[in-house]
């Protein structure tokens, strides 16, 4: 009974506009109050969720993105994206997707990569003669790799609940990413090639080579943090602060557009972000103590394997589970409460924590552009001046594709496990 006062009270608060981090406070409250346990409580579960080692490395990324953004990093990706595939029909389009598996390494954020990319190919796109719900669709789309392709915040905050490997997890993102990107880029070129959308001209060589050499930067970052915590040469949390200085460095001395007078306004900017993630997760563990004090997650376990104890049923029940969550809760607020109450469900079927670890991720991000709350899309239809039917109609293609994706990595675990499997044979 005490159950549905604490998800009934969540709902109310979530469809009257409440943000998702207070949305889990303020309902965890209400329940302790009802049941008269001590407030205290709140206080120390809180505490308990933040306090992990692996969380520090949350601002080390944020604030690493925002001083390469501020550092002239994403126009850089944007131009390299577009000099090598602009050539072709729909290029822009296609240099929108492939600036955002390029961005995925600075942002590791959909939201974050849907705002900086978004506001400025979107109205380019308009610009040149694509329609403002085609480029506000594949933009929102788009977005999803980054929270795949390493480093990712999802990731890190799904292997800090569990005890899965961070760096194991960053990996058996890689390929997923890249094959969701090449599948959205495909289905661009699609409607590109039947709307006759524009083409650019071929750009020489020259600039080619000089437009790599600004995105190069960004590139390299990500392939230094992946090589540093694979290798063990240094932890998730260390290479965060790596990753910082590294930004500094390109941002002040080799783009030169970052500006010492802007370090401090980037550092609290990146303050506010890491803030509100931190109340989200601090929140969302309390929630989740009251679940298991309730026995939700058994309860959860108990309804799926009760229908079917079919490993194929399963994952189907537990993805339309996490789609449907993911339209409208915050993806890391979602995998805090949902993913170590599934991921026993999972492993009772035969699944790999890892390969299951992506699945999660990658279903709650595709519900960020899913019809009808998915922020993404929200973002993206704002940016490109168009209504949500709009946008909605507009990114059906797209959405097509990521569940197929999808499905490939929920039934294929060789998809997510090939490159982890590399390094555990070493």
């Amino acid at each position: 009974m005490m159950a549905l006062v604490l998800f009934f009270s969540f709902i109310i608060l979530i469809f009257v506009g409440v943000p998702v981090a207070f949305s889990l406070g303020l309902s965890s409250v209400l329940y302790l109050i009802m049941m008269d346990i001590p407030l205290s409580i709140a206080a120390q579960k809180m505490y308990a969720g933040i306090d992990s080692f692996v969380l520090i490395c949350i601002p080390g990324f944020i604030l690493a993105g925002n001083l390469m953004n501020t550092g002239g990093i994403t126009k850089r990706i944007i131009e390299f994206s577009n000099a090598v595939l602009g050539f072709i029909r729909g290029g822009l389009g296609l240099a929108n997707v492939a600036a955002s598996m390029l961005f995925a390494g600075i942002s590791g954020t959909a939201l974050a990569d849907t705002a900086s990319i978004g506001g400025i190919l979107i109205p380019a796109m308009v610009e040149e003669g694509y329609e403002p719900d085609f480029s506000s669709a594949v933009t929102a789309s788009s977005s999803t790799v980054g929270p795949i392709i390493p480093p990712s915040l999802p990731m890190i905050i799904a292997g800090t609940l569990t005890g899965i490997s961070v760096g194991k997890l960053f990996l058996a993102g890689a390929i997923p990413g890249l094959l969701l990107g090449l599948s959205l880029m495909g289905v661009s070129y699609f409607i590109s090639v039947k709307r006759n959308h524009p083409k650019g001209e071929r750009k020489p060589f020259s600039f080619i080579v000089k437009s790599f050499y600004g995105a190069f930067w960004a590139i390299f970052m990500t392939i230094l943090i992946l090589y540093g915590i694979l290798g063990g040469v240094f932890t998730p949390t260390e290479a965060s602060i790596i990753a910082v200085v590294y930004a500094v460095i390109v941002g002040k001395f080799i783009y030169k557009e970052l500006k010492f007078r802007d370090i401090p306004r980037v550092i609290i900017e990146s303050m506010r972000m890491t803030a509100s993630i931190m109340i989200l997760v601090g929140f969302a563990n309390v929630f989740a103590w009251i679940m298991a004090s309730e026995q939700i997650p058994q309860l959860i376990a108990r309804t799926i394997l009760s229908i079917s104890t079919n490993k194929i049923i399963v994952i189907l029940m537990i993805n339309i589970l996490l789609l449907f969550v993911g339209t409208f809760m915050e993806t890391i607020a979602a995998l805090v409460i949902l993913f170590p109450v599934l991921l026993p469900v999972a492993i009772s079927v035969g699944m790999d924590p890892i390969q299951f670890g992506v699945m999660s991720v990658l279903n709650l991000v595709i519900g960020l552009t899913t019809p009808p709350v998915g922020v993404c899309l929200f973002v993206a239809a704002s940016i490109g001046k168009i209504s949500l039917a709009q946008a909605t109609k507009a990114i059906l293609p797209f959405l097509l594709v990521s569940l197929i994706i999808l499905a490939l990595v929920s039934y294929v675990p060789a998809i997510s496990l090939f490159l982890p499997s590399l390094m555990a044979a070493r």
